[in-house]
């Protein structure tokens, strides 16, 4: 028995007969032949009962793969299950088991290999039952040309070679796009948390009336209105919104309409064609199209030019829109919520706003009250931004002075919230690297005492004894503040301190008025 013979007999226990020197036997498999990378070439079982044919076709595969050969199917089958085998090659008329019955079983054991069956004649049932339930690869007739049989088999591996990399290509895609999948999922849960309700700051009556109208309108899909000065929160209301409402695994797109000329604006939000205006190379997706099924923010809806208003009171009418250059109107599903900082009534009354646009943007209108109106918000506000900041910048300050706090109760904030975070990231950014508590000190010059003192008309006491010194400015900002306002309710809001302490404070400096 040729020495191919005599390996699969030494390791799967059948007693042969070896016709070579003891020299020139392998000793053992793992002998193999290496190729150039040093890394074993594939592997390549033949199984055929005619000991002639199994030394033909190894001495004509050997040279460049690593060859098993046995004479039965059974044992064929026990190599299957020890070995990685890449190709397997069966003569169909053997005793014992036939070639479709040995692939049929290699189907189940490794259904990656490539199977390829020796015939000698032309025995039909059994090819057709080979390529139903074995699924081969190609029929070898005998006799074969050696140039032909390795041609063969050098095709069958590098389409086999191919295949795994796409199976392993195509298993690490699906492991990157779960990833991806879950790593979206993780963002999105992440946005919806940080702009859920409880994540805009406010417990201010004047807040929480914001609050009640946001949680209803979000479970719809009305048209909303947001009104309020620069910097109140317009578009964290927006978000938190679409993030609350059924639109919420839908894309939020938001653009400031009062950024843009007419011309571009158009394009950016309904896109457009080809060729539709110079520098037009390709086609482009406005961002209607883009935030179909979700929400679209359209900041400073007041900016907007007449034209544009046309073409926007389209949109919510007709829900239609036609990118430029472009004569075919497209239907999209988007939920609008505009924002402005002007009086949208007089502007519709002094006609540069289109009534009929004004009232369908307005089906509910909110309107965020400016900072100045919710004193109370403002320490809240403060240590959230603080610990913003301190994460930001790797800083460790514990909170501010209570003369700090007072001073920031007691400014204007004519940039409102927006004007609150700022201040608070240029103390945080200027502070010593020893401080622990931010000082008033540490604020800009709008803020500081003795920009105040001279902004308001306040001069500072020139009495030594530094408590009718101090009495004597608490008496000068009250008396400013009461001027200013016309009552205590809001010279006390003015002044950040309850209307309670300023009657005490002003019965105590003998300043007791009929004032409501």
């Amino acid at each position: 028995m040729p020495h191919f013979a005599a390996l699969a007999a030494a390791r799967y226990g059948r007693p042969v007969s070896s016709d070579l020197p003891p020299a020139e036997a392998p000793t053992s498999i793992e002998g193999a032949r290496q190729d150039e990378s040093g890394e074993h070439p594939f592997k390549v079982l033949l199984v055929d009962d005619e000991v002639a044919i199994l030394e033909s076709i190894e001495l004509t595969l050997s040279e460049d793969y690593t060859v098993f050969a046995v004479d039965n199917g059974p044992d064929g089958l026990r190599i299957m299950q020890d070995e990685d085998i890449d190709l397997v090659i069966v003569d169909q008329v053997m005793p014992g088991m036939s070639g479709s019955e040995f692939l049929e079983r290699v189907v189940e054991i490794r259904p990656a290999c490539v199977r390829m069956m020796l015939t000698g004649y032309a025995d039909i049932q059994a090819i057709v039952r080979a390529i139903n339930d074995g699924r081969i690869y190609r029929y070898i007739q005998k006799p074969w040309e050696p140039d032909e049989l390795r041609l063969d088999v050098k095709r069958a591996l590098e389409n086999y070679r191919l295949n795994a990399e796409n199976t392993h290509l195509a298993a690490a895609l699906a492991a990157a796009n779960e990833q991806l999948r879950q790593e979206n999922l993780f963002l999105r849960r992440e946005v919806e948390r940080q702009f859920a309700f409880d994540q805009i700051i406010g417990a201010s009556p004047a807040m929480q009336r914001v609050f009640d109208v946001m949680e209803k309108v979000a479970q719809t899909d009305a048209t909303v209105l947001l009104g309020g000065e620069t910097g109140t929160g317009k578009d964290l209301v927006a978000r938190a919104i679409h993030y609350a409402g059924a639109r919420k695994d839908a894309r939020f797109v938001a653009q400031n309409c009062g950024a843009l000329p007419d011309t571009l604006l158009e394009s950016e939000l309904f896109g457009h064609k080809r060729g539709a205006f110079t520098g037009a190379h390709q086609d482009k997706k406005g961002l209607f199209e883009i935030a179909d099924g979700g929400t679209i923010f359209l900041d400073e809806i007041g900016e907007t030019e007449p034209g544009m208003q046309v073409r926007l009171l389209r949109v919510l009418q007709d829900g239609e829109i036609r990118p430029l250059g472009s004569s075919d109107a497209r239907r999209v599903d988007v939920r609008i919520i505009a924002a402005t900082n002007r009086d949208l009534r007089t502007e519709v009354k002094e006609g540069r706003f289109r009534e009929d646009l004004y009232y369908r943007l307005r089906v509910v209108e909110i309107e965020l009250p400016p900072l100045r109106d919710r004193r109370e918000d403002i320490p809240a506000l403060a240590h959230h931004f603080l610990d913003i900041t301190n994460e930001k910048m790797k800083r460790q300050l514990r909170g501010f002075t209570n003369a700090a706090m007072d001073r920031l109760g007691a400014h204007d904030w004519s940039g409102n919230v927006r004007e609150l975070q700022n201040e608070i990231q240029r103390a945080v950014a200027l502070a010593g690297s020893d401080e622990t508590m931010i000082h008033e000190s540490m604020f800009s010059e709008d803020l500081r005492p003795e920009a105040s003192a001279e902004a308001g008309g306040i001069a500072i006491p020139e009495e030594r004894d530094l408590n009718r010194a101090v009495d004597l400015l608490k008496k000068q900002m009250i008396e400013q503040a009461l001027e200013e306002t016309g009552s205590k309710t809001r010279a006390a809001e003015r002044l950040g301190i309850p209307r309670q302490s300023l009657q005490k404070m002003m019965k105590r400096l003998s300043m007791d008025t009929p004032r409501s």
